[in-house]
């Protein structure tokens, strides 16, 4: 691929379309960060490569807004975080832009499915990340991801306030009957996601990765079709049927890669960087 020169001040055209490109948004987990959670030096560098090409970069995931925190100094973030996967729109500094909540009538549906799957519940109010048992599957490891502890308490005991609920297991066929189950019963009133194999992302329905698009598209201006995101969970899918283009991870399920544009290396292998510089900068090789 032959390298393409600057367009017009914030704007870089697309090696294939000639497309402006004005804003790259990435997902986090198994995207931006590799399976160890670690920022790796070159995509630090691939964002201050965007930068000087006058390129908005911004970023999004299901985890809570304080749990990307500490990629906000490394890539100087300088634009609205999305967490929750849209549920909660912050600036830099936390406070708050706009909140999507779930209404309790939906949340106690959403618990009671993800009890009848003999998965467990997270329920997130707010900025508290509530678990009925910090000993249970995968509490301890969040932890250490989003680098702050879950409150111990009632699961559906206080849902006024609920930005999304998490069902968790290790059976990861389970996982996708959950996904299916959740998205069925609950049709247009929330959205239900895979995040992870063995997370299913409950939120509202306007707060999804694809909402997230949009509400960027008219926080800054920028339309979507100028826009390129970066993922690897089926919960990505949303944004890429929204953004001008869309760049899969390697290790992302064949059905999430066939919905990208383009397919990139795995996160283990600087998919993020690797995307970045050949189907954004337009590097050669």
């Amino acid at each position: 691929m032959q390298p393409v020169g600057t367009q017009a001040a914030g704007s870089q055209a697309t090696p294939a379309t000639g497309q402006q490109i004005r804003l790259v948004l990435a997902d986090v987990d198994g995207t931006l960060v590799t399976k160890d959670k670690i920022l790796t030096p070159r995509a630090i560098r691939a964002v201050e490569r965007l930068r000087e090409r006058g390129i908005v970069f911004a970023i999004t995931s299901g985890r809570p807004p304080k749990g990307m925190e500490m990629l906000i100094g490394p890539l100087k973030i300088d634009q609205p975080i999305a967490g929750f996967n849209g549920g909660m729109m912050v600036r830099p500094d936390f406070s708050v832009i706009e909140a999507r909540t779930l209404t309790a009538d939906v949340a106690r549906t959403v618990i009671g499915i993800i009890r009848d799957h003999k998965a467990d519940p997270w329920v997130y109010n707010g900025n508290d990340w509530i678990v009925s048992d910090i000993k249970a599957p995968h509490v301890a490891r969040e932890q250490w991801t989003v680098k702050f502890p879950p409150k111990v308490g009632v699961i559906g005991e206080d849902l006024d306030q609920v930005v999304k609920i998490t069902g968790v297991s290790d059976d990861l066929d389970l996982m996708k009957r959950l996904e299916h189950d959740l998205q069925q019963a609950l049709g247009d009133t929330a959205s239900a996601a895979l995040s992870q194999p063995y997370y299913v992302d409950v939120t509202n329905r306007d707060a999804n990765k694809g909402g997230v698009v949009m509400t960027l598209e008219r926080l800054l201006g920028i339309p979507a079709a100028q826009m390129v995101t970066l993922g690897d969970q089926p919960n990505d899918v949303l944004m890429f049927r929204k953004s001008g283009m869309s760049i899969a991870m390697g290790q992302a399920s064949p059905e999430v890669q066939k919905q990208a544009t383009h397919v990139s290396t795995s996160c283990e292998e600087e998919g993020f960087a690797n995307g970045i510089e050949k189907f954004v900068l337009g590097d050669a090789g």
